[in-house]
């Protein structure tokens, strides 16, 4: 079993019922109460493409999914709920990011881990830091010490966790 963390973000259709439905996926992969979620989180959207603000969160579980097996299943959930890849940074039914694979290090054309944007996106690190405040990633850094207090105050919580 692989301790395993996944970037939850939706902006179209619902994003909070969307993140619902999305943890619901989610939980049938995860090891028996190993589930868990961080509270949600409303951000202004990356890039400069005109659309709502987004829903995030941050799920942690635990699985027996090879990377490149769970990255083509949160691929499939994206699916199920409507996503659709038009426009990069644009608007999303859905958007499921695996964002650190135990203390892996993957460089594939395919799969990047961790996260290329985990050390810079505050609707990334703050609900990471909620899951897990003495997280440190595969490089050394310990999360708590990427987030700036601009960070604390861009997002919004809109849905407490538990």
């Amino acid at each position: 079993m692989t301790g395993v963390y996944v970037a939850l973000g939706a902006n179209l259709d619902s994003p909070e019922r969307q993140l619902d439905s999305a943890c619901l996926a989610l939980k049938q992969l995860a090891r028996q109460n190993s589930f868990r979620v961080s509270s949600y989180y409303r951000s202004v959207p990356m890039g400069d493409v005109p659309q709502p603000d987004y829903v995030n969160a941050v799920a942690y579980f635990e699985t027996e999914l090879a990377p490149l097996e769970l990255l083509d299943v949160l691929q499939e959930i994206e699916l199920q709920q409507g996503r659709q890849r038009l426009v990069r940074w644009g608007p999303r039914t859905l958007d499921l990011d695996l964002l650190l694979y135990g203390d892996k290090q993957i460089q594939t054309p395919r799969l990047t881990v961790p996260h290329y944007g985990i050390k810079s996106r505050e609707f990334v690190l703050i609900p990471l830091e909620e899951l897990n405040p003495s997280l440190v990633l595969p490089c050394g850094t310990g999360i708590a010490t990427l987030i700036t207090n601009a960070m604390r105050q861009s997002l919004q919580l809109i849905h407490p966790s538990g």
